[in-house]
């Protein structure tokens, strides 16, 4: 590996760790339904992403629930000592990836089949605070 390789490698990993983000594979959701219920809570606050999620009716919602509670708790891991609600954490970044289909076959008139495939699909949730927003602003 050169070295200007290396360093844009070494680059990354160092931005990746400074991330608290939660990722949820091969959730039996189509991505397009997940989506809808991503789209509500894209950058908004957590404890008020939480009370969305929780009073949404679609199925997706309860799943993404778990996930952003894994974010958060991802980031107290290593923000040991400072609370939630003073840190001002924000859903940064969140999308949702197609993951694998399932083919199957359904039964049609006349001795046909129809091919049904049962999506699946991968989110990436990405946390950040408010505070370092604003110090990076005025910076």
């Amino acid at each position: 590996m050169g070295a200007r390789k290396r360093n844009t490698a070494d680059q990354k990993k160092e931005v990746v760790k400074n991330r608290y983000q939660a990722i949820l594979k091969n959730c039996p959701t189509s991505p397009r339904k997940m989506r809808l219920v991503t789209d509500l809570i894209s950058g908004m606050e957590v404890n008020k992403a939480l009370d969305v999620l929780k009073f949404s009716s679609q199925e997706a919602s309860r799943r993404l629930e778990k996930l952003l509670l894994s974010a958060i708790a991802n980031w107290q891991s290593k923000n040991e000592g400072i609370r939630v609600e003073e840190s001002n954490l924000f859903v940064k970044l969140i999308h949702v990836d197609g993951g694998r289909s399932l083919k199957r076959l359904q039964t049609a008139p006349q001795g046909r089949a129809y091919r049904v495939r049962k999506r699946s699909n991968h989110v990436t949730l990405v946390l950040d605070s408010m505070i370092k927003e604003v110090e990076k602003a005025s910076n």
